[in-house]
């Protein structure tokens, strides 16, 4: 998960949300276009400031926040 310093966090922007790069475009409005099934390249005509490395970097945030042990009773 190599693009996840892309992913910043200020208090004072977006509520401290996380963001892209200190720019105020949220990783959840990355992953709400991807969910709506647009394209890397459809994303980066959307929002010409982002980079495709910006939105691998908001799918491996979104991994690494759900990925969570799961404990199995015995």
């Amino acid at each position: 998960m190599k693009n996840l310093s892309r992913i910043t966090f200020n208090p004072e922007q977006c509520g401290g949300k996380p963001c892209v790069r200190g720019m105020r475009i949220r990783v959840t409005d990355v992953l709400a276009l991807l969910a709506n099934h647009l394209t890397f390249e459809q994303i980066l005509e959307e929002m010409p400031d982002l980079e495709e490395e910006d939105i691998q970097a908001c799918i491996e945030y979104a991994i690494k926040k759900i990925d969570y042990p799961v404990l199995r009773a015995a």
